[in-house]
């Protein structure tokens, strides 16, 4: 049975917003190794169009470092399920919207053959969480930006 695995940079003094701490090398280079385990992504709207189309941007124009066009790349080839009932369409050719209930998704998609999937984004892994069909908690500590810098404010 696949592995369902919550994966999540956060700074020490809280934030989970990617807009709201330091994104190294160190860590684009963690993500990516955890990444080759999987062959799905779980996202909801929100976190789904944080990610796209960011990284398949950058995996296409390789515009930032080695480390940070690696993850994009490895990002970017792995197929991805979009919890929504607002969405249209997603972008990309291994993006697939899914209306219905997201633990009987997850229970289904479990069962298929496959690597790893992995979570992203707070509204599922809560879902999940809930009903303990997350097998694994993987953090990434990290810095803050400095309160002048931030796109949001802490909840």
């Amino acid at each position: 049975m696949r592995k369902v695995i919550f994966a999540i940079n956060i700074t020490t003094d809280g934030y989970c917003n990617h807009t709201d701490m330091v994104a190294d090398d160190e860590m684009h280079e963690y993500f990516t190794r955890v990444l080759r385990n999987a062959d799905l992504l779980l996202f909801g709207r929100i976190t789904y169009q944080l990610m796209v189309p960011y990284w398949p941007d950058v995996a296409k124009n390789q515009s930032e470092t080695e480390a940070t066009n690696e993850f994009a790349r490895v990002f970017d080839s792995l197929d991805k399920v979009v919890f929504s009932t607002t969405l249209k369409h997603v972008g990309g050719n291994n993006a697939r919207i899914v209306r219905s209930n997201v633990v009987e998704e997850v229970l289904a998609l479990k069962q298929q053959p496959g690597k790893d999937i992995y979570v992203g984004g707070l509204s599922i892994a809560s879902q999940l969480s809930e009903r303990g069909l997350i097998d694994e908690y993987h953090l990434w500590f990290t810095r803050s930006l400095p309160e002048k810098d931030r796109g949001y404010s802490k909840p």
